[in-house]
């Protein structure tokens, strides 16, 4: 999976510039929580505006549904909000209710991650996959989270 880095002055907030590396840098990485980026105002009940999944190296990796309905992956700035979470008094991180809870071994642990893009190349759908199961991030009208146990 490939990780863009922040750059100020994005029209949208996420910049469009890879991450430097390999694309399967999370492989071995521990997720201790995975958390959404709710617009309060809207209440708990709707879609997440994006997903932060946290990783026991105290980093975040955070993604986000763009107006074209592809996925934009940034690092995450976890316990913090997104910058673009304006004002930030009516945004929250708040646990995904159709995710299972964290293993009783503290977290998943991620043995590969895969992209899936559309006829243009642009990331629509990213699957991290862990030993217990796979998350898959798709973007679309609005940003849906699903988990797939083994």
């Amino acid at each position: 999976m490939t990780v863009e880095r922040e750059e100020y002055g994005s029209p949208v907030g996420r910049p469009r510039s890879p991450r430097s590396g390999n694309s399967d840098w999370l492989t071995g990485s521990r997720i201790t929580a995975v958390q959404g980026v709710f617009y309060r105002p809207e209440g708990r009940a709707g879609e997440p505006e994006a997903v932060e999944f946290v990783i026991d190296r105290g980093e975040s990796v955070l993604l986000t549904c763009t107006s074209d309905w592809t996925l934009c992956v940034t690092p995450g700035a976890w316990p913090q909000l997104p910058d673009w979470c304006v004002p930030a008094n009516q945004w929250q991180h708040a646990p995904l209710t159709q995710l299972p809870p964290v293993p009783y071994e503290g977290g998943w642990t991620v043995v590969g991650t895969l992209e899936r893009r559309d006829g243009c190349g642009e990331v629509h759908e990213a699957v991290i996959r862990c030993q217990e199961g796979d998350f898959v991030v798709a973007a679309g009208d609005t940003l849906a989270v699903r988990f797939h146990p083994r």
